[in-house]
């Protein structure tokens, strides 16, 4: 088939690459022509496609890296993998609602559309569907299949790859649930098929809420037993020996990426605008997560304080500014809020990451028809802060070291030995200099 993956980021690329290796001719579309020029002579922004993987599609035809609409028409097939933020607590869906008016210039009977974006339910059937509809001419389910399926891209993962992870798959009738579980079915190892499309946008929305909430218990756990004098971390080791009613989960330095931050407050505001009730449970995790960075500095406030140091210029090395381990993924990082924190408070913040690239983020797709943002990041504590390598003489300089992404290429050994006090955010280091978050 020819396929269009619109939106090229950490969900639409593997898919498109996927895709074309399975035998499709596949167009990679994105609006900001600075990734498509990297894409289009090989060199990849996200490290789960390795250039290697990139250059034989490219040169076999297979895969076309592209900006212009143009290329969107005679699909038989498109994929609709934008990102959906939030914009003062609701859902923004101006991405999708762009490359729905987009896709339906070229929609022609007999073709599918997917969406794989997170969402509140019903953005399918009720958002989607009209807008190709109102594009096409066409109607959804009689003309052309519409489906929705949760991306479940982790990015980093070695182990739970797009082919090897399970894809929940769902259409709008039966025909259209059989073409996008037909198509899937290429691409991966197991398809799960559920009755509508509301029950997997639901189910994207699940596991992530399960994460979110979780992860703000552990957390909440972590300050109430540091205040106690308890080692919570002591205690997540005993428990995770319990083989049944019980599941891994740590503290950290607040939530990153996409999912944790953002698609949780999707179902809260599904729920509180059509059923006029609070998601609790929600709202209570947005609270604890996001104010661990604040809780972080707070932590290293009081350390200072303890060796006769004030923040206020204390040079301070931060180590890790990805959201998570071995990734270059910086969306809504907690990186970026304990950077800002510390910079206003009047430390010399440096920062050390092999993965995050000094003033370049992989940003998300544009809309489509708006310019993409400038490059010079203004505003973004991470395009700012003085940028140096994790060296012996760095870790010796700092008054305060602070682990918030434990990526595997840090020298763990050398950061005990010559830094003067660690804050370990992620329980990597042990020593007489090391406080554990």
């Amino acid at each position: 088939m020819r396929v269009v993956i619109a939106g090229q980021g950490y969900v639409g690329l593997p898919l498109a690459v996927r895709a074309a290796e399975v035998g499709h001719t596949v167009v990679g579309y994105d609006v900001d022509e600075r990734r498509i020029k990297r894409l289009a002579v090989g060199e990849s922004y996200v490290e789960d496609i390795p250039g290697a993987r990139l250059q034989p599609l490219l040169d076999s035809g297979a895969y076309l890296p592209s900006a212009d609409p143009s290329d969107v028409a005679g699909f038989d097939l498109a994929v609709i993998t934008v990102p959906t933020p939030l914009r003062d607590g609701a859902p923004d869906l101006s991405y999708i609602e762009a490359s729905a008016q987009l896709l339906s210039r070229h929609l022609r009977p007999g073709a599918t559309v997917v969406l794989e974006s997170t969402t509140y339910p019903g953005t399918t059937e009720e958002l989607l569907a009209p807008l190709l509809e109102e594009g096409s001419g066409l109607r959804a389910g009689a003309d052309f299949h519409l489906g929705y399926s949760p991306e479940r891209i982790d990015p980093g993962n070695p182990q739970w790859r797009l082919e090897n992870t399970p894809k929940v798959v769902s259409g709008t009738t039966p025909e259209g649930l059989a073409t996008v579980d037909a198509f899937y079915g290429q691409l991966v190892e197991r398809t799960v098929p559920v009755s509508s499309c509301k029950e997997a946008e639901l189910t994207k929305l699940l596991e992530n809420t399960f994460r979110h909430v979780n992860i703000a218990l552990v957390n909440e756990l972590a300050m109430f037993a540091h205040d106690l004098g308890i080692d919570v971390w002591e205690a997540i080791d005993a428990a995770s020996t319990k083989p049944f009613g019980y599941l891994r989960f740590t503290p950290g330095p607040g939530v990153g990426g996409h999912c944790l931050p953002i698609d949780p407050s999707y179902l809260s505001w599904r729920v509180e605008r059509t059923l006029g009730r609070s998601f609790r449970f929600v709202e209570l995790a947005n609270d604890v997560n996001s104010h661990m960075p604040d809780y972080v500095v707070q932590r290293l406030t009081e350390a200072l304080n303890e060796r006769r140091r004030s923040v206020n210029g204390s040079r301070v090395l931060v180590l890790g500014l990805a959201y998570k381990k071995n990734t270059g993924d910086a969306r809504e990082t907690p990186a970026a809020r304990v950077v800002e924190l510390l910079t206003r408070m009047g430390a010399e913040v440096r920062a050390a990451d092999p993965h995050v690239v000094a003033g370049v983020h992989v940003a998300e797709p544009a809309v489509p028809g708006q310019r993409t943002a400038s490059p010079d990041h203004e505003g973004d504590p991470l395009a700012t802060v003085r940028r140096v390598e994790a060296t012996p003489e760095e870790l010796a300089a700092a008054d305060a070291v602070v682990l918030l992404a434990d990526h595997d290429e840090f020298d763990y050994p050398g950061i005990t030995e010559h830094a003067r006090y660690v804050l370990d955010c992620r329980r990597r280091l042990t020593g007489a200099a090391v406080e554990v978050l």
